[in-house]
């Protein structure tokens, strides 16, 4: 759970196994919790944690991708 700052809303960001993740924006800290439970998953507060090493692989997996495909765009 990301919580509210002065440009975006309270978020949740559901992250996979492999790193992939998606964020949306939820109507608050408790709502997090709430949709936690009613999953059966762990929430975390990213502000007290931090982000998951698993999700900053991936994030750093998909930049060297992109670089790969904007070079070989370039190349043809």
């Amino acid at each position: 759970m990301e919580p509210r700052t002065t440009v975006t809303e309270t978020t949740v960001m559901l992250i996979a196994h492999d790193g992939e993740w998606t964020r949306r924006r939820i109507d608050g800290v408790e709502s997090a919790f709430q949709l936690g439970a009613r999953l059966g998953m762990p929430v975390y507060e990213v502000a007290k944690i931090g982000y998951p090493q698993r999700m900053r692989d991936y994030n750093e997996r998909q930049k060297i991708l992109r670089k790969r495909a904007r070079r070989e765009n370039e190349s043809n």
